[in-house]
């Protein structure tokens, strides 16, 4: 390590992995704040479908989600493929397929925050904005928009976290390659496979549990800021 906390290598699968992160996160986000207003604010047919769909990456093995991302993107499914010749992107041993898949399997974690601060809302308070001539887009920025600020908050740190821990569905779909797809899990992993390698393993293995351990406390911290900010 040359006196130094970390090695390079392990400093790269740091910062890969916060890329990673920031950048699922940030993608999901209006996906998942529409789709928590969808099912909060409105009843239609298929809801539960819906909901069940959007939830369905908790409880399905992250590994079976990198598999169906790899035959429906990679270079030879007929999506993939049509993608990489047509627009030049490519998921498949990529980082964005690594912030694809993170995205993917936590995104109900930002649905769900979101959705029940929706949910804890007064139901008559858009029906008196609409009395007073708010439109649509007006309650969502004036109303809505606001009051779920705290599960927002809670939702994208929750689910950042979460990324920074994912490993079985990022090493089925991009592999593990160093300084492409290789994050903090996924360095663990080779450490461990690596003759000699424990000490960075319980390097990397601290390292996340203290990420893991500050989002959650953050999570908190910055839900409840939002809650007095807001009043809520």
């Amino acid at each position: 390590m040359e006196g130094g906390i970390l090695t390079p290598a392990e400093w790269q699968a740091l910062l890969l992995s916060l890329r990673v992160g920031v950048v699922a996160v940030g993608v999901g986000l209006p996906f998942a704040f529409c789709a928590a207003l969808l099912l909060a604010r409105c009843d239609f047919h298929g809801k539960w479908l819906l909901d069940g769909l959007i939830h369905l990456p908790l409880v399905l093995p992250p590994v079976a989600l990198g598999y169906l991302l790899l035959i429906s993107l990679g270079t030879r499914a007929p999506l993939g493929a049509f993608l990489l010749a047509h627009f030049g992107i490519r998921f498949v041993f990529s980082w964005t397929g690594a912030a694809l898949a993170s995205a993917i399997l936590t995104f109900p974690f930002q649905v769900r925050a979101i959705r029940l601060s929706l949910e804890a809302q007064e139901a008559g308070l858009a029906e008196a904005a609409g009395t007073l001539g708010a439109n649509a887009w007006d309650r969502l920025f004036s109303l809505h928009l606001p009051l779920a600020m705290p599960g927002i908050v809670a939702g994208v740190i929750t689910a950042f976290a979460a990324c920074l821990g994912e490993f079985g569905a990022i090493i089925t779909f991009v592999s593990n390659i160093p300084g492409e797809t290789r994050t903090i899990p996924l360095a663990i992993y080779t450490a461990i496979q690596t003759p000699g390698g424990e000490a960075a393993a319980a390097r990397l293995a601290a390292l996340s549990i203290a990420l893991a351990l500050a989002g959650l406390v953050l999570a908190d911290f910055a839900t409840r800021r939002a809650r007095l900010a807001f009043g809520r």
